[in-house]
Order: structure tokens, then sequence, then C-alpha cells
């Protein structure tokens, strides 16, 4: 990696393997001051022989189930021939079309494996009713779906499940024969679909955590079933778990792990900025990881998806650590305070899921419990239950609803809101903003994070409910108390029913988010929602606030 301020040499097995690593600053000093004592202690290779005394006592019980990944692999070479064969004779039957039923971990690999493969792979992450009857409109006749839970319970992905099968059925397909299933063994999932007559069941390595799974069924059977060549995936991630079992102050999986829990003071904003590497979406996929990881008693690191210009990799703000995602290849020279790192994609998420157990030992917490995700589900179902009227709104302002704390003040106009929300920001805090509908027909709604991290000052977190409620949702209510939230949600152009459940997908995603802005608001954090009553002209409307703000806040730098 020519032109790196700072390099920590590699051996000639991880060059082999495409891999490279660098770091200035508060990341070099993390290295010179931690990485003796890992090699020391042998962290590397205790992680592969699945230690679970690593993470401390109270970490020991849920760790003991959690190591599986280590050898994910391996153990997954044996999946290989039934998901070829499965897709041969899905092509025989004229499947051209896999959707993916799945949340958080069991969407986000297989999503980043075929996107960086160039192979079509529907990725039904969602309750937004538009974006579920998009997923059912397209190519029924050539469809299968895979459902994915580790639980077996996700409220999401048995919905989508049940309106799928209700499509097949009333399209005069047979249901059963498109409908693959990839779950834990003795899942209440595994048990219903094997007694339904589903097409296949995979079952998982129960000892591999959801957000760690990309090497198991979870991240192989719909990459798979697709047309990404899984074998050679496989081979890669082989070769990468034998460079990282060494304990050597070469090994990048350490250097990774010390750059995101060993600054001091703590810098924990970890903006992971796409620069090149090739790998489409993986920062999304290495978000989930790491929030939900790191996230809990008060502390953690907060990844922020960004580009390599956007203003968190410019602001030189000290709780901000830029970790550039880059070419193997390529002549990168870092500014101070960055990280570089490049790999294939199989090597990436190797040497990501190493580096967040080695982060989680050195911020002292547990990286494989995520103890505050529940709360939100719990509120949502809640609402579903009680279906109690919706909160009236502050005030309406042309397509947009408001609805804030006591700090919205005198605000009367969408613009005042959202003002009045960046005015609660602190010298330490982030902004999340959360959009509860269609992330495929209004991805350009993502276009207002760069704009709000220059207007506000402070990193920018944009996620799609209720995918993110999967991932980061953990580190909003279990990290430090320091967030900020603008949540927009959005009537759909027509709502749908869930065969055989008394709430509709509207309804549900509409409790998600209420839910998921109770839980926060609890917790004594600023939340503004804003109502979009129609889709298009409120996107255009939010768009045009923030661009208004960013050019106040312009002219009054200039002046």
């Amino acid at each position: 990696m020519v032109g790196v301020t700072t390099t920590l040499p590699i051996s000639d097995a991880a060059i082999t393997s495409g891999s490279d690593f660098g770091a200035t600053g508060a990341a070099q000093q993390a290295l010179e001051q931690h990485l003796p004592a890992l090699v020391a202690d042998r962290i590397a290779t205790r992680i592969f022989a699945k230690d679970h005394t690593l993470w401390g006592p109270d970490a020991e019980a849920e760790s003991a189930v959690r190591l599986g990944w280590v050898e994910a692999a391996s153990v997954s070479q044996a999946l290989v021939p039934g998901i070829l064969e499965l897709r041969d004779a899905l092509k025989a039957d004229g499947v051209t079309r896999i959707v993916l039923c799945g949340m958080g971990g069991s969407s986000l690999a297989p999503e980043v494996i075929a996107g960086t493969a160039g192979v079509e792979l529907t990725v039904l992450d969602s309750t937004d009713p538009d974006q579920v009857a998009a997923a059912l409109a397209d190519r029924l006749a050539e469809t299968a779906i895979v459902v994915s839970s580790k639980s077996g319970s996700t409220l999401e992905t048995d919905s989508q499940r049940r309106i799928f099968e209700h499509a097949f059925t009333e399209a005069g397909i047979d249901a059963k024969s498109r409908i693959i299933i990839v779950t834990d063994p003795g899942s209440p999932l595994d048990k219903a679909s094997r007694e339904a007559g589903y097409r296949a069941v995979f079952n998982a390595d129960p000892n591999v955590g959801g957000r760690y799974s990309a090497l198991t069924a979870f991240g192989l059977v719909p990459s798979g079933l697709a047309g990404v060549d899984i074998q050679a995936f496989l081979d890669e991630a082989e070769e990468a778990a034998e460079i990282l079992n060494d304990d050597a102050p070469e090994n990048i999986g350490l250097a990774l792990g010390t750059a995101l829990g060993g600054t001091n003071p703590l810098r924990n904003k970890i903006v992971i900025a796409e620069d090149g590497s090739g790998i489409v979406g993986f920062a999304d996929w290495a978000e989930q990881l790491i929030a939900e990881s790191t996230g809990k008693l008060g502390t953690g690191v907060l990844p922020v998806v960004a580009g390599p210009s956007s203003p968190e990799v410019t602001s030189g703000a000290d709780d901000v650590l830029v970790v550039r995602l880059v070419a193997a290849d390529a002549d990168v020279e870092l500014g101070e305070n960055e990280v570089a790192i490049a790999g294939g994609l199989a090597t990436q998420m190797m040497v990501w899921e190493f580096a967040t157990a080695v982060a989680g030992r050195l911020l002292g917490i547990n990286p494989f419990d995520q103890p505050d995700v529940e709360a939100a589900k719990v509120a949502a179902r809640g609402l579903l239950d009680a279906q109690p009227e919706p909160t009236p709104a502050a005030f309406v302002d042309g397509a947009i609803e408001v609805r804030g704390g006591d700090w919205l003040g005198a605000a009367s106009t969408a613009e005042e809101a959202v003002d009045a929300l960046l005015r609660t920001l602190a010298g330490d805090s982030y902004l999340s903003v959360q959009a509860y509908f269609d992330r495929l027909a209004f991805v350009q709604l993502e276009g207002i994070r760069d704009q709000l991290a220059a207007v506000s000052g402070r990193p920018v977190t944009f996620g799609w409910g209720p995918r993110f409620l999967h991932s980061t949702g953990q580190f909003h209510k279990g990290g430090p108390a320091i967030g900020v939230f603008l949540q927009v949600t959005a009537a759909p152009a027509e709502d749908l029913a869930i065969p055989d459940r008394p709430f509709t997908f509207g309804e549900l995603i509409a409790a998600q988010a209420a839910g998921d802005a109770q839980v926060l608001a609890g917790h004594g954090r600023p939340v503004l929602r804003l109502h979009l009553t129609d889709r298009a002209a409120g996107v255009a409307q939010l768009q045009g606030i923030i661009a208004a703000l960013g050019s106040r806040s312009a002219s009054v730098t200039d002046n």
C-alpha cells in the first residue's frame, strides 16, 4: 500500500491473500500500546481455540456458545454440494430469481456477497407495504424465496413468508416447492418447515451469532442459489483464517481490532469510507457487526458509513477514526488518525469478525450479546396489540406531519423543527437518521446524510427501518447516551394484509417506528418524527429543507 504515512508490516502469507493495512495518528499509537500485549497473551490463537474466558466472567456463558464463526469457513464446506444441487434443480424448474426474506445478519451478508459478485439477489428486509408489494410483483412465476431466521421467530421474516406463500398459491404455483428455509436446528421455524414440506431446510451452526454468520448457511444459501461461486468464497475465507490464527504483530486482524477499540481517549465514531475496494456495500455489513457487538454498557464504537470525501472524513474531530476500504494495489496516502485496509471480500469478512472480537476485549464488553435489541421489539408488539391512536402531530407543514419533544420550542415549520433537533447536538453527539419506508424506490433520500453532516458538524448515520433495528439499534440504546434521532416515516400507496395475522404490513412498520421512538425517548434522547403523508412530495420537501439549512449554514460561515 504505497504512500501510507505509517504502515504495519504484513507477512508474505497476508500478501498472497491480497490483504494490506496501514494506520496513522491515534490508530498507530493504539497499535504501539496494545499489540505487544495482545501478542504476548496469545489472543489470536486463543480466539481460534474458542477460549470463552477472553471477554471476562460475565461474558463466559454467552461466549462459550458463540465462537463457531472461527471455523465457519471449514465447517461450511459441507453445505456447498447441497446448495449447488438445489440451484441446478431450481433452474430446471424455471426459477431464475431468488428473493431473500431476512433481517440483520441474515440479509446484509448475502447482499454484499451477491452484489460484489455481480449476481442478482432480491433482498427483502423490510415491512414497508410498497417495498413488499414491489417484490411480489416482479416475476413471481420465476421466483423462489429463501426465508432466513436464526431464532425462527423473527416477525418480519414470518410476515414475508406468509404473504409470498399466499401469492404463490393464488397464482397456481406450488408454494412448498418455492420456499427454502435457513434456520438454527430445532428452532420453531425448523420444525414447522419440515412439517410443512418446504423445498429445502438448511440448518446453520447454532454456535454462531447472526452478525457473525456470513460464512455459514445464512450467507451461503441465498448467495449460492443466486449464482455466486461460494466454493471460491469459502476457500478464500479458509486461507484468511489461517493467517489470522497467528500470534504476531503482523496479524492484520489484531491490528484492526486494536485500532477500533484501543485508541486513548477512545475515538468512538468509526467512519468507514468506501474508497475503491471493489466490495459492494461492505460498510453496511460492517456497521451491523460493529454496532451490535460493541454498543452496550454505555460504551462502544459507532460505525458511520460514508464516502471518501464525506464531511466526517475531513472534519478532524477528536472522537472520529477514519477507516478507508481500499484496493490491494492502491496508492494511498492517509491523513491523520486514519486506517486503510484492503483484501478480498471473504478475507475482509473474516478479518472484521476477528477484529470486532478483539475490540470487544479492549473495550471490556461481551461482543456476542445484544441486550438492548429486544426493547424496541417489545414496544412494537405492545403497540400492535393495543392498537392505540397515533400521537397527534405538533403541526403539519406541507406533506410532513411533525412530532417531537419539548425541545421543539416554538418551531412551526418542518425546517425549524429539524434546526431545533440539530441544536440539541453536543460536542460528542451523533445524529441518526432513520427512514421507515421503501429503501429501493427512494434511495435518493440517503443523500441528506452528507448534507446533515456538513450542517451539523457531527457524524451522521443513515439507516433504513426496520432493518437497522437489528444492527445499530443496539448501539442507540446500549451505547453512550449521545445520540440525537431524526425518524422519517411515510404513508404507503396501499396497505397490504398479512395472511392469518390481525395486523397489516402498514400497521407493523408503523408500530416498529413508534416503538423504537418510544424506547429512545425513554432513554432521554431527542427524537424528531417526520411523517410523510405523500411519499414523493414529502421526500422532495425534506430534501429541500436540508438543502436550505445547508445554504443558510454556508452563508453564516462565509460571513
